[in-house]
């Protein structure tokens, strides 16, 4: 009995086998079915006319149609919005044949109820062992959160332009707020000055002014200020004011330094914050003008002669606002006819020049001279124009703001 039962067994094996084959195959095609019909994605299959052989359920849901309205009857066409279909068959169609796939392409599909239904498309033509196109196929993306998120992303950026907008403005007129809106000119003589900005988001601490006393001297300063942003903002503020109330008290340039180192220093000494300032004060003279000058750290003044030359007019002193028992001396110089006095802050010396010659790359006080000196004898304007031109030829060197300010005495005719 043992015997005929293994031989049964034998011829038995074979059948069980090829059912348990069978039963995996339908399993695996269950599985593809159910991951093609409920994929996270849409899919579409296309005969090469573009008629609709097959859509999943998951498309057949974000659309609205019943499977029986698109299989078999519509075109791929049909489902587009009227832009989405010019498009597809004036550019997508031609590009498919052409390539035999397109990818991440965006598109309107039409719902049932007709609305728009934004979709990321790709595409791959399928072709035969003749190499004739059998099918297109096709899967779709939900595109609306995307779009969502896009819509969010610009809105935010155009909030953030506004803002920036905004704040420039302010920056902008804080800056204005902390210079002469017009800068006065003393009988006889002509002026001119100009102010910088080495970012147009963030306030410098660079200033000037030029104002008349009392006498019928006249008070004049040019001065920069440490850092950047409302806190040398705050410093400027307070230096030009203290600066143009010391002149009245004592109009002396020594003394009205002194006096603005100690309210520096005694202000700011623990932030560490000062400035550098040449003051000075004007005597009118029937020939020109007398200045009696102090200097706080500052560059030297130019003077720009009548006769062709240019030269640094020496002043010392220490940085304002820094020691608490700093001393100011009191220099003197006479302009006459032709003669142009120019004041500047340090930026045009730092400034990035791309001349092989400078090895740091950095422009100079020298070539300042240099500057000036091949450009006398030249008045007020001429002189800050010249600059402002110097000034746009260095483009993105410019790493810290500048102020100009120019006093010159007309030629008598």
């Amino acid at each position: 009995m043992s015997t005929v039962a293994t031989g049964h067994a034998h011829r038995d094996r074979p059948g069980r086998r090829t059912r348990r084959r069978q039963g995996l195959t339908a399993l695996l095609d269950d599985s593809a079915d159910d991951l093609y019909e409920n994929a996270l994605c849409g899919n579409l299959t296309l005969s090469p006319d573009g008629t609709i052989t097959r859509v999943n359920t998951t498309l057949l849901g974000w659309l609205g149609y019943p499977r029986d309205a698109l299989v078999g009857r519509g075109k791929f066409g049909d489902i587009l919005t009227v832009g989405a279909r010019i498009y597809y068959e004036t550019h997508l169609a031609p590009l498919l044949t052409i390539q035999g796939e397109i990818t991440g392409i965006a598109l309107n599909l039409r719902t049932a109820d007709g609305s728009p239904f934004l979709a990321l498309m790709s595409a791959i033509v399928e072709t035969g062992s003749d190499g004739h196109p059998q099918r297109i196929r096709i899967i779709v993306f939900d595109g609306r959160e995307r779009r969502a998120y896009e819509q969010e992303l610009l809105h935010a950026r155009q909030a953030a332009e506004r803002e920036s907008e905004r704040l420039r403005h302010l920056v902008s007129d804080l800056q204005r707020s902390l210079l002469p809106s017009v800068l006065q000119t003393p009988p006889g003589l002509q002026t001119a000055a100009h102010y910088r900005m080495a970012s147009i988001d963030e306030v410098g601490g660079d200033f000037y002014d030029l104002f008349p006393l009392n006498d019928g001297r006249w008070g004049f300063f040019l001065g920069d200020v440490s850092g950047k942003g409302v806190d040398a903002a705050a410093v400027t503020a307070l230096a030009r004011y203290t600066l143009r109330a010391a002149a009245v008290y004592d109009p002396d340039p020594a003394a009205v330094l002194h006096n603005l180192n100690e309210v520096l220093y005694q202000e700011y000494r623990r932030d560490a914050r000062y400035c550098t300032v040449v003051f000075g004060i004007l005597t009118l003279a029937p020939d020109g003008f007398r200045a009696v000058i102090a200097s706080g750290g500052h560059p030297e003044p130019l003077l720009l002669r009548a006769d062709g030359t240019a030269e640094h007019h020496v002043t010392k002193g220490r940085l304002v606002g820094v020691f608490p028992d700093s001393t100011y001396t009191n220099t003197v110089l006479t302009a006459k006819p032709g003669d142009t006095l120019l004041l500047y802050t340090d930026g045009i010396v730092e400034a990035r020049t791309s001349d092989s010659r400078h090895t740091d790359r950095r422009f100079g006080i020298d070539a300042v001279a240099g500057f000036a000196n091949a450009l006398a004898p030249a008045d007020a304007a001429t002189v800050i124009d010249a600059l402002i031109d110097l000034l746009d030829a260095f483009g993105d060197g410019l790493e810290d703001d500048i102020a100009v300010m120019a006093i010159s005495v007309p030629l008598i005719d």
